[in-house]
């Protein structure tokens, strides 16, 4: 496995949106929209576009309230039976695999 990251470059972080998502804030495009609102911070500076990057150590506000950083991710291997339907809420009642973890 190589590095394709330049020596002179700093490697890049997460982007402002999905970082705000793993860290339960909202969805990525919530995220968006709160940006655009103007009621994200990064580092005491308003973030003005999603497309910044967290890097480690940066301090992300959110309507005045400090961010914890995400939980880092975790992957989980589920064989689903046949019936259930991979979604948090059916509207039709279905049985969920939610409903079985």
């Amino acid at each position: 496995m190589t590095d394709d990251t330049p020596a002179n470059e700093a490697p890049r972080g997460e982007r402002i949106a999905k970082y705000l998502s793993r860290a339960g804030i909202a969805s990525r495009r919530d995220a968006e929209a709160l940006i655009a609102a103007g009621k994200v911070r990064m580092n005491n500076e308003d973030v003005t576009h999603p497309a910044v990057f967290v890097n480690p150590g940066d301090m992300v506000v959110v309507n005045g309230k400090p961010v914890s950083e995400p939980e880092r991710t975790r992957l989980w291997r589920y064989h689903k039976p046949d019936g259930l339907v991979t979604t948090h809420k059916d509207p039709e009642g279905r049985s969920t695999v939610f409903e079985k973890l």
